[in-house]
């Protein structure tokens, strides 16, 4: 595994080729923990990246709140298989979307099958974000509905619930699931059961003065290959939108929840799942639907995404499994995600590897970024 300053050489080259204004990244492997940062934290900000700069994670976010819903699963309190109307009541019965009268009206039918926490968890509710779904932006017009209000939305899932694969806001409503059974904020949650066991200090979904201060900058991609800074910050209390995409964190810190995964649930003495939970999470539970490609219908949030593209690919309980051995190291039945501003990250138990790389760039799927992201991969490897 390349060391620090081999990591240190891949981000300080790709921030000097405009990859973004700065990166960290963080991987850990059978020879230790090595991590790096290059760069500044915002074009507006010259203070140097660091290794404590404090990143909004968007959808890394995801991983972390599925884990809190296995640990309730795991004590009985809510079932994989039950519906989740029991607990969540606006999902008691979802609407179907079947297309659009002449007028534009979206034409909706009752769903046949109660959405179950599997579903939320593999993306096979039929709930989608609209970013990734033109049907769903058609919807949302014709409706005045939007994702992002301080209610929680009434949108129309695209398909019955298990028959199909659409990434969206399952995870969202899987945080509301987690509030309603334990009886906690999912902040609150978090924090008890995940952050404070795995030592995860710098993650927060309303960062105080002092993780204020250490924010990179979120920027926006323009066409000439520069970035700008934008105005960017999640409402708080956070919106709908939290177990989906809430978190703010730095590199290390996430790799500690990583490296839980890794190893089967626990970190240097604290568990946080059983490892027979771990291992049923990273099993393929989606069978032969398949993750496709991700068409956008906002360019400015996302470009088309297909992760390890022309692999087939399956969905766990709260990961991306690829089936067979990747470009750049991972080996079969290694997990995966990333964030909507361009973080990533993967865990190969077979290799006893994983590793995250962070910055700060809309839109998602850059390919600059992604690149970055591969080099150091393959460096975890070497």
């Amino acid at each position: 595994m390349a060391d620090a300053s081999e990591l240190k050489t891949i981000l300080d080259g790709a921030v000097a080729a405009g990859h973004a204004p700065g990166m960290a990244a963080a991987v850990a492997g059978p020879e230790g923990l090595v991590s790096a940062a290059a760069g500044v934290r915002g074009a507006d900000n010259p203070a140097a990246m660091s290794e404590d700069t404090v990143f909004w994670i968007a959808s890394l976010t995801k991983a972390l709140t599925s884990a809190a819903a296995m640990q309730l699963v795991e004590q009985g309190r809510v079932s994989l298989d039950e519906p989740v109307s029991r607990w969540l009541p606006r999902l008691a019965a979802p609407k179907v979307l079947e297309g659009f009268d002449a007028d534009g009206k979206p034409l909706t039918r009752p769903a046949r099958t109660p959405i179950t926490l599997r579903h939320l968890l593999t993306h096979t509710s039929g709930l989608a974000y609209d970013f990734f779904s033109a049907d769903l932006v058609r919807y949302l017009q014709a409706t005045g509905e939007s994702l992002m209000g301080a209610e929680d939305p009434d949108i129309p899932l695209l398909f019955e619930p298990g028959a199909g694969w659409q990434y969206g806001i399952s995870t969202d409503w899987t945080g509301k699931l987690v509030e309603a059974v334990s009886g906690e904020s999912l902040d609150a949650y978090m924090q008890a059961h995940l952050f404070e066991p795995l030592g995860m200090a710098d993650t927060t979904f309303s960062p105080g003065e002092a993780l204020a201060g250490r924010r990179a900058s979120v920027h926006q991609r323009l066409p000439d290959g520069g970035v700008v800074p934008i105005p960017f910050g999640m409402p708080s209390p956070p919106y709908f939108a939290m177990g989906g995409g809430g978190l703010y964190a730095t590199a290390g810190d996430y790799l500690k929840f990583l490296r839980a995964i890794l190893g089967g649930g626990a970190l240097e003495g604290a568990r946080i799942l059983k490892a027979e939970t771990v291992a049923e999470m990273a099993r393929n539970q989606i069978g032969d639907l398949g993750v496709g490609a991700l068409k956008t219908s906002n360019p400015m949030l996302s470009n088309d995404f297909e992760p390890m593209a022309g692999q087939p690919k399956g969905w766990g309980l709260g990961f991306l499994i690829n089936h067979g051995p990747g470009p750049a190291g991972r080996g079969a039945g290694a997990l995966a995600w990333a964030g909507l501003a361009n973080c990533y990250y993967w865990i190969d138990p077979a290799a006893g590897r994983t590793g995250v790389v962070m910055s700060q760039v809309l839109p998602f799927a850059d390919p600059k970024v992604l690149e970055t992201f591969e080099a150091v991969e393959r460096a975890a490897y070497a």
